[in-house]
């Protein structure tokens, strides 16, 4: 059986730039919108720039910058204050940091064109392709990675949506339909992102975490992004301000199952963790 324990490389092509790591990698979240659940991630147009910064001297390998709330919930954010939000954003932090890599999270082929214009390197796209395949089309006529998330529904939605008859089961599948999506139209690196907390229950979520390593079968480097979520601080009867430790024992789970990049608000706390359990390994 294929040892899916540690993801021991990740190797994709930037914007026509060959980007490799031998390791699990590290994304930093930076939200341009003023209503993210975790509000010590919230920046604007003047902060963004510190605050990346802070997370590139902690050790991020990526940074993702969205402008679109999508936490359970979230108001609904129209096309042009999301460009208003993401762009400028962009922009000031390759401003200072020209050579970072930066994931525009977003699911509007508008915005995702726009930002990779304005220097972004990878889509991040929670619905996956399904609110509009452009976006597939996006990535591929720019080669740009794109990150293919699992949800059903939208924001506002979502959380009434999680009725499964076989949760890993309609999971693999909608990767299998989606991933051929994305390739029909060019895609050429797809990473998978399984959604943890998008239309899924408390114990649904712990179920794909158990079950994470069967995402495998795809053969494509996984995203964890479980930062500070409502999965743990309910679990544990706190909240979001508290749930780094919670967010941190996740993480090291999820790289026992082969995570291959971690989407966190706490750089240096993720960065310290795969050093951690590459030296368990012997990979350090």
């Amino acid at each position: 059986m294929k040892d899916t324990s540690f993801c021991s490389k990740i190797q994709l092509n930037i914007r026509g730039k060959l980007v490799e790591w031998n390791g699990p990698v590290v994304m930093g979240i930076l939200n341009a919108t003023p209503d993210s659940f975790y509000s010590f991630s919230r920046v604007n147009e003047q902060s963004i720039v510190d605050a990346a910064g802070e997370m590139l001297e902690d050790g991020a390998d990526i940074l993702d910058i969205g402008g679109y709330s999508s936490r359970p919930g979230a108001d609904e954010v129209s096309e042009q204050e999301e460009i208003d939000r993401v762009i400028p954003a962009i922009e000031s932090v390759l401003r200072s940091n020209p050579d970072i890599i930066i994931s525009v999270d977003t699911f509007r082929p508008r915005v995702a064109k726009l930002a990779l214009e304005a220097g972004a390197g990878i889509i991040n796209d929670i619905t996956g392709g399904q609110f509009d395949t452009d976006i597939f089309k996006v990535a591929g006529e720019n080669m740009a990675p794109y990150i293919l998330m699992h949800m059903r529904g939208t924001p506002q939605t979502m959380q009434k949506l999680t009725d499964y008859g076989n949760l890993m089961l309609e999971i693999q599948q909608y990767f299998s339909q989606q991933v051929k999506k994305a390739k029909d139209a060019g895609v050429k690196d797809i990473l998978l992102d399984p959604g943890f907390g998008f239309s899924k229950t408390l114990d649904q979520n712990y179920q794909l975490m158990h079950h994470l390593d069967l995402l495998h079968l795809h053969d494509l480097p996984i995203l964890v992004g479980i930062s500070r979520k409502s999965m743990i601080y309910k679990k544990l009867g706190s909240n979001a301000d508290q749930s780094l430790n919670g967010t941190t024992a996740l993480n090291m789970f999820a790289l026992t199952k082969g995570a291959g990049i971690l989407r966190v608000h706490d750089v240096r706390e993720a960065k310290e963790t795969i050093s951690l359990y590459r030296t368990i390994l012997g990979a350090e």
